[in-house]
């Protein structure tokens, strides 16, 4: 398949999600249904190079349809257009980084394969990176690995959260250190056991408070089998060309939620727009503009990504200003449209929640201030 009919199929199978917004409302599990749905209807190919049958050609011309097929999910369920939007943030590492060091090319290549041929088979990825007290720079980790006495592989010991497509995910990347340098490990979790007898404990489900249906849980590793990256600072290498297509991806699924709440709100409200008070006029078109200034900021991500130009710098300041936008336009049309929006029940209360995430995904907003200052002094 190519872009455009994975795009077209997409749209079809949004619409019916979007057919059944209140049980997906109510939902605080993913659906793997789902999931069969976005690989039948072509998604995963974006995971997989075009050498290899997929649609991945590079950063500069692969982010804006990749960045559609996101959004077009996200408009008719926004839980599973960011656990979807995970997979190629994830296999970018493989598919963005580049050819290896002399030294470790032969490895590389084979775990590049390795990596490709789960994505054919049908595995989906995901990741579980985060920890408390890290400030979302994964590089912090606290999490150590140490070479197991049986297999190439290694036990990876620490604790993570935020492992967003938990139990859905076949394979999750992390991080750990070791001898004190962090690296690249990838997790083999769906079937394992949460219960701590193999490595795994289940420390917190996902509370459900912004993206209920994510199942972000968070877990305890103790020991658990982990492969490590081929090319040890393969994650350098290939994050600041991931990151633009992180970046991109995340907001990509905000920007669709705030698109389907103007358009909820406006439905709404079109029997009585002639009778607002005048604090709900002003309300309503500053919400109009905040919609239409994330509108502009998600066109200038794509186009500088696409462009080659200054990509990175872009794809990062327009996430943090769709982050700050997305909160206070939702809380205006909410507003506007009175009680309602205040109830569990109703659409505009749970994407409130939801368009919260993006300030906390990576770059979470600390982390993410620190980059943009360093970024605007360069030297």
């Amino acid at each position: 398949m190519d872009t455009s009919t994975i795009i077209s199929n997409l749209q079809v199978l949004s619409s019916t999600f979007s057919e059944q917004r209140t049980e997906r409302l109510a939902r605080r599990s993913l659906d793997s249904a789902d999931f069969t749905a976005l690989a039948k209807a072509g998604f995963s190919l974006c995971g997989l190079p075009e050498a290899e049958g997929g649609v991945w050609k590079n950063v500069e011309e692969s982010t804006r349809s990749i960045a559609e097929m996101v959004r077009t999910i996200a408009l008719g369920d926004p839980s599973v257009g960011l656990v979807a939007a995970m997979h190629p943030c994830v296999l970018s590492l493989w598919l963005a980084a580049g050819e290896a060091p002399d030294d470790y090319q032969l490895a590389w290549n084979t775990q590049r394969d390795w990596v490709f041929d789960t994505v054919k088979q049908g595995n989906w990825w995901g990741t579980v990176t985060s920890e408390p007290g890290s400030g979302g720079d994964i590089m912090k980790t606290r999490s150590k690995a140490i070479e197991s006495d049986a297999s190439a592989e290694y036990l990876l010991s620490g604790e993570k959260h935020f492992g967003t497509g938990s139990g859905l995910v076949d394979f999750m990347i992390t991080t750990a250190t070791v001898a004190g340098v962090p690296d690249l490990f990838v997790l083999a979790i769906k079937n394992a056991k949460w219960d701590g007898s193999e490595g795994v404990k289940l420390a917190a489900e996902w509370d459900g408070h912004g993206m209920c249906a994510t199942q972000s849980h968070a877990f305890v590793f103790s020991g658990v089998n982990a492969k490590r990256g081929a090319w040890p600072g393969s994650m350098q290498r290939a994050g600041m060309t991931g990151a633009q297509l992180a970046n991109t991806l995340f907001s990509a699924v905000i920007v669709a939620v705030v698109q389907q709440a103007m358009e909820f709100a406006r439905n709404k409200l079109a029997s009585k727009c002639q009778e607002m008070r005048p604090y709900e006029q002003v309300e309503w078109v500053r919400a109009e503009n905040d919609a239409w200034m994330i509108e502009q900021a998600y066109a200038g991500i794509l186009n500088a990504v696409e462009s080659g130009n200054n990509g990175l710098i872009a794809s990062a300041r327009g996430k943090t200003v769709i982050a700050e936008l997305a909160e206070t336009c939702l809380g205006r049309m909410s507003k506007v449209v009175g009680g309602a929006s205040y109830s569990k029940a109703g659409p505009l209360g749970r994407w409130a929640q939801d368009v919260r995430a993006l300030g906390f995904l990576r770059p979470p907003w600390g982390l993410a201030y620190d980059q943009l200052f360093g970024m605007s002094w360069p030297d």
